[in-house]
């Protein structure tokens, strides 16, 4: 078990930015998440997963929704409904504690991200447990049915599902991952688009078996390439690329973002006109939260499973929702964790399940 200081924590919620792709939430919300952490010496502790006994029991918290632009006001129509101390996903993993009769050792991160990774880190640090050195996506996803557990077919309930007003739903028993979404984004799409959720309660034997083992170090490898890259005065978008095996896509102004929240989705497109090398070329992105296709010169380029990583200038990473008409962009590609190129792994997360007509093919460097 490794104790991470707050350089590691930081370097990792960075490295989960840039896996984020666009999702994962708000970097920014991430590190404001662990400052409580941080002033009040609470200890983080990063666990590997064969330290822990097979019948000890994990479980999985995040938060689920549209993530909102920086500084967004709450909608009129909530403003008069209590709010809860704790975030949402611990007053569900408190309730599924108390549903299951049984205490949770570790918590594991659903997906790699600025936010949801952090939220998974405070709520270890809260309870006083570790959390796990593994994740069931390695970057950020936009449905509950894109984790290893559903490709391993680990069963996500019970479950549990909280509000930031209070309300508080288990379901000891769903119909599949699938259905889970859809009630889960119900429940969000009446909850100020965000709930918090614990799901997949399972044996460490399990969980070893069903996830990407090393996922948050990976993680936090990013993240210190980009903080040596920026104390460097290097390009960090090239250096992240250059390092592990990734690609530079595209060099550009981004020029037109047309997207809407709908069903607790942000959904639309990045269009990006060329400079430098680039400069008689476009781009676009398409995105359900995360970046998921992309064209150069309205050919198909990358899709996922691999990830499309958006970088402004300053060599932050940039989430969608706090993208901007004229910030100047760098576009690079990274190969998605092998479990998601399998058949079982592209038949839930590849374009044919978005509803384009394209087969995955891993880009080229």
């Amino acid at each position: 078990m490794k104790t991470l200081n707050k350089q590691d924590v930081i370097d990792i919620l960075y490295g989960c930015a840039v896996l984020g792709t666009g999702g994962g939430g708000s970097l920014t919300e991430g590190l404001q998440i662990m400052e409580d952490d941080f002033i009040n010496n609470r200890e983080i502790k990063l666990l590997d997963v064969h330290e822990v006994a097979d019948d000890a029991y994990i479980a999985t918290p995040y938060g689920c929704g549209a993530p909102k632009k920086e500084h967004e006001e709450l909608d009129e129509k909530y403003k008069n409904l209590p709010k809860i101390k704790d975030i949402p996903s611990i007053l569900a993993l408190k309730k599924l504690e108390d549903y299951l009769g049984q205490k949770f050792v570790a918590v594991s991160s659903t997906e790699l991200g600025g936010a949801n990774t952090a939220e998974a880190l405070h709520i270890a640090a809260l309870l006083g447990i570790p959390i796990m050195d593994a994740d069931p996506a390695g970057r950020s996803v936009p449905e509950l049915s894109h984790s290893t557990y559903f490709i391993k077919n680990v069963p996500i309930a019970p479950m549990a599902v909280a509000t930031e007003f209070g309300d508080v739903i288990i379901l000891p028993d769903v119909v599949d991952d699938l259905r889970a979404e859809e009630i889960v984004r119900a429940i969000a799409v009446v909850s100020n688009n965000l709930v918090g959720v614990v799901d997949h309660p399972t044996t460490a034997k399990i969980y070893r078996e069903s996830v990407i083992i090393g996922a948050i170090s990976y993680a936090q490898k990013i993240g210190q390439i980009l903080r040596v890259a920026k104390e460097q005065g290097k390009n960090v978008a090239h250096e992240i690329a250059q390092s592990e095996n990734g690609k530079i896509l595209f060099e550009g102004i981004i020029d037109k973002m047309p997207w809407e929240c709908t069903s607790a989705f942000n959904i639309g497109e990045i269009h990006i006109t060329g400079t430098g090398i680039y400069i008689n070329d476009i781009y676009k992105i398409w995105f359900k939260n995360e970046n998921l296709m992309s064209y150069k010169n309205n050919k198909i380029d990358v899709t996922c499973p691999d990830l499309i990583c958006l970088f402004g200038k300053d060599g932050m990473p940039i989430t969608n929702p706090d993208a901007k008409i004229g910030a100047e962009v760098v576009v690079i590609a990274l190969s998605a964790p092998d479990i998601w190129k399998t058949k079982e792994g592209l038949a839930c997360f590849s374009p044919r399940y978005f509803g384009f007509d394209i087969d995955y093919a891993p880009f080229e460097i």
